[in-house]
């Protein structure tokens, strides 16, 4: 009731559910819709914040609040699910787990943290004097059949009552079984006919077992979830694991460190395809590299922005006063680096390609080709950058459902863009006086002079179209 008080009053509620026993029989699963994001003023992190404060407050509960993943990425509790493997027992496992899952409160980065094997259940168990059982003519058999049908609620047999087919469920009334102390009232059979109560030869234990004994992986397993804070990984928990067990991940955790790696791979192909594309159009190796000399400036420019952006959501909490994206590196601001190689290295190609022009025709060594280069083709360089930057700023202005996702790659097109032109400005004519091939020499130091090659003529020929003598006047 106090769960359902506080999902309530939050003021951006459209529709609250609930799901009990999901995913285990201990647990639940509340859900909140919100209305939509015009008619409301807070986003979803803001929400998220206020109700974590609240459930804190309540007690008897481990509740925490997290969001779906924008993308969805596997079946997955929590953002992070970090599983824990050993072939032995349990118990080793669970010491284990407990030890990893106080690192992670003392570390203050996680917002929640939940272990999934903890010896915490209570168990009754009905401890057989087997000897005064034996005595008594009583068998185990005899006490684990009676138990079974008294206890069991098996369906035993099927009877017919006008047309229709019902259940046999032989089973003690609910109030003769609501204490473990109402089993040693039960009797059992004896050998020789005789009725036994259970408490003659029975006596009740109390023990503590697992709530649940999970596998991963056909190994026996035991999970730390949590929501995290930005910062260290859980990864760094594997100096505290004793010799046999190691660790994975699953759910949207496992999804991100399998293709973590994605954008160096992505990134490094599509340099290369790039690199050979020039290379090809240029037929050299060295005016390429010219070309995308100014590109780990233009990264890092973006990621520069990036990191100060990511910076202050973590001191406003993740909930600034107007959008600024997320300030990590998503499959949002991957794109952006991506299409930055293309972009970054047009200005190159602007500068090499008319350097290079400059040394072949008019014959100039290739620092005064450069220069000269830089001087022309500066214009036409600024004003590819101002479009494109002025192209991606309704993404930097965007509101609404989606717009961190559209800012995010705004963000690092206008940045990498406006950062990397700068750089490239410098770096490019510098590596092209140092790298750079010299083609002055292709030039002729003089145009060429044409000279009269004599023709063989035929001489009839040339009689025949002899032109007749001018004629003379008389001098009369």
């Amino acid at each position: 009731d106090q769960l359902t008080g506080i999902f309530m009053d939050v003021p951006e509620r459209q529709n609250l559910f609930a799901i009990n026993g999901f995913p285990t029989s201990h647990g639940a699963f509340m859900g909140l819709i919100m209305k939509p994001w015009g008619e409301r003023e807070r986003s979803d992190i803001s929400v998220l914040g206020e109700l974590q404060g609240k459930f804190m407050g309540v007690a008897g509960v481990n509740a925490f609040a997290t969001a779906p993943s924008a993308i969805p990425v596997g079946a997955g509790e929590m953002p992070v699910e970090f599983v824990i493997t050993y072939p032995g027992d349990y118990t080793q496992l669970a010491s284990t787990l407990d030890a990893i899952d106080a690192e992670a409160k003392k570390s203050g980065l996680f917002i929640f943290t939940n272990a999934d094997l903890r010896f915490s259940t209570p168990q009754a168990e009905l401890i057989v004097d087997k000897d005064r059982a034996n005595k008594l003519g009583v068998t185990m058999q005899d006490v684990g059949a009676t138990l079974a049908t008294l206890l069991g609620g098996n369906n035993v047999n099927r009877f017919a009552v006008q047309g229709r087919s019902y259940q046999v469920i032989p089973q003690v009334p609910r109030n003769e079984r609501a204490t473990t102390e109402q089993i040693l009232k039960y009797h059992v059979r004896a050998t020789n006919g005789d009725m036994v109560p259970l408490s003659s030869f029975v006596s009740i234990g109390q023990s503590v077992q697992p709530n649940s004994l999970k596998t991963f992986q056909q190994l026996n397993s035991a999970t730390l979830q949590g929501v995290p804070f930005p910062g260290r990984t859980v990864g760094e928990a594997g100096e505290m694991f004793p010799q046999g067990m190691s660790y994975d991940f699953k759910g949207e955790s496992r999804q991100f460190v399998k293709e973590g790696n994605a954008l160096a791979v992505t990134f490094a192909f599509s340099l290369l395809l790039i690199y050979l594309v020039l290379a090809a159009q240029f037929e050299s190796f060295r005016d390429p590299f010219i070309i995308l000399v100014g590109l780990p400036a233009t990264v890092f420019g973006a990621l520069f922005v990036l990191w100060i952006l990511g910076q202050a959501n973590g001191m406003m909490q993740n909930n600034p006063p107007f959008n600024i994206g997320s300030g990590t590196i998503n499959i949002y601001t991957q794109i952006g680096l991506v299409t930055l190689i293309g972009l970054i290295a047009k200005h190159g190609i602007l500068m090499v390609e008319f350097a290079n022009k400059l040394q072949e025709t008019q014959g100039m060594d290739k620092n005064s080709a450069i220069k000269e280069a830089a001087a022309v083709r500066l214009r036409p360089i600024l004003m590819t950058t101002a479009a494109m930057v002025i192209g991606v700023f309704p993404l930097l202005i965007a509101d609404g459902a989606g717009a961190k996702s559209r800012f995010d790659i705004g963000v690092v097109i206008a940045a990498g863009m406006s950062i990397g032109t700068m750089f490239t400005l410098f770096i490019t004519p510098a590596i092209y006086s140092f790298v750079a091939r010299d083609r002055h020499g292709k030039a002729p130091d003089m145009a060429p002079v044409a000279e009269a090659v004599p023709l063989p003529v035929n001489q009839n020929s040339k009689k025949k179209r002899q032109a007749p003598p001018p004629m003379q006047e008389a001098a009369e």
